[in-house]
């Protein structure tokens, strides 16, 4: 079933619609969750307070969204959220329920795509072997094992490769977020 089916479905709350999509897409959100948190438990929450968004907000969905790029939006928001609020909560009051309340517009959007972008190009200037075994865990959802396997080398030298990816990332990303 396609995504605009499935938020037709959402709008009128069948829990199947939900979990379809939740089913559809969870392990993208986990993935870009643990570019900017260090912890699997922390990204873990982070998707289980992007579902829960999702449901609570479900009403101003409209059938046409990007649900992909709404989950997103909401992703980023959450993360640069804590992070704002870590550093200065009286600073930032930007908030995830003011993101779902006003309506969703292309310029949203294109400031997903545009995040989405620069994490691809930081991607591509990673070394190449790393940047294979990133996108074979990141993109392609492989284990370490599994690419252990695949490419003939030790689970600690993905696990190493994969932690420095995530640093080089998480520094550049965080640099970036400063002037958002």
């Amino acid at each position: 079933m396609e995504d605009n089916e499935l938020i037709l479905l959402l709008k009128q709350s069948d829990k199947d619609a939900f979990t379809a999509l939740y089913k559809k897409y969870w392990r993208q959100v986990y993935n870009f969750s643990r570019l900017y948190l260090t912890g699997k438990d922390a990204a873990e929450e982070v998707v289980q307070e992007v579902f829960i968004k999702i449901w609570e907000s479900r009403d101003f969905m409209r059938q046409e969204d990007n649900f992909k790029g709404l989950l997103f939006i909401i992703t980023r928001n959450l993360i640069f959220n804590q992070h704002r609020k870590s550093l200065n909560e009286d600073f930032y009051k930007m908030t995830v329920i003011s993101v779902m309340e006003s309506s969703y517009d292309i310029e949203e959007e294109i400031e997903a795509k545009n995040l989405s972008d620069y994490i691809d190009l930081l991607i591509n200037e990673l070394p190449p072997r790393r940047r294979e075994i990133f996108n074979l865990s990141r993109k392609e959802n492989k284990s370490y094992k599994e690419i252990a396997e695949l490419l003939h080398i030790s689970e600690k030298t993905v696990e190493n490769q994969i932690s420095e990816a995530l640093k080089y990332l998480r520094k550049n990303i965080s640099m970036l977020a400063l002037f958002l």
